[in-house]
């Protein structure tokens, strides 16, 4: 993808992402190196002016995020993620506002993954932790039944023992078989859990590998890990 905001300058500089069923692929690099704005590329929010967005194989590149929902993308942004005045149970209920089904068997896989929002489901979900109304968010991106979830930052202003709770939530939902797109910028945790990872600098990939590979690699380390 290369592509930026309205018809300002190029942002994304030919920038290649993927992520496969059951995988999370995580992507970090230093501030403004063009993290989020990939995201929003992958998911519709900016113009992409070569290259290509795919969803099982399907050319989306032209189409509205609305309409990115539809074909199946779950997409949990790093602020204004949730309605504060809701209930929990009525975020989650929101989340399943393209559903035409029966979604009640969504929401209890959803309370099964984050038991904490099953005991909090008729509080106001303003009234919650950080830590917790960051799983309301994903919890609703979950009830649309998405083929993809993006996780624009979902660990940033939480505490390390919230992000590792957090973290383990989002691996227990790549079990299920989910493919999961994550930026993040607590990147030494990110890629302990990451099949998948992209080092991005100035909007292009600059490292490419496993977790592991970038855990290892002493350009990585010394670059954006802290040696």
């Amino acid at each position: 993808m290369t592509g930026g905001y309205g018809r300002g300058p190029d942002i994304l500089h030919s920038c290649t992402i993927a992520v496969n069923p059951g995988e999370i692929a995580v992507i970090v690099g230093p501030n403004g190196a063009g993290k989020s704005t990939a995201m929003k590329a992958v998911f519709g929010m900016l113009n992409v002016r070569s290259g290509s967005v795919r969803l099982d194989g399907e050319d989306i590149t032209t189409l509205t995020p609305q309409e990115r929902v539809l074909k199946g993308m779950g997409f949990v942004p790093q602020v204004r993620n949730i309605f504060p005045s809701m209930t929990v149970e009525e975020n989650l209920e929101m989340g399943a506002f393209i559903r035409t089904d029966n979604f009640k068997d969504t929401m209890e896989q959803v309370y099964s993954l984050f038991p904490i929002l099953r005991d909090k489901r008729y509080q106001a979900a303003g009234e919650l932790s950080g830590g917790q109304r960051q799983q309301v968010a994903v919890g609703r991106a979950l009830m649309t039944q998405p083929r993809v979830l993006l996780l624009d930052e979902p660990t940033a202003g939480v505490s390390p023992v919230v992000m590792d709770e957090l973290f383990d939530r989002i691996i227990e939902v790549s079990r299920t078989g989910m493919p999961i797109l994550m930026v993040e910028q607590n990147a030494k945790q990110a890629l302990e859990i990451a099949d998948r990872a992209y080092v991005l600098v100035q909007g292009a990939n600059a490292h490419t590998g496993t977790g592991q590979e970038m855990l290892n690699d002493p350009v990585v380390r010394r670059s954006f890990l802290g040696g």
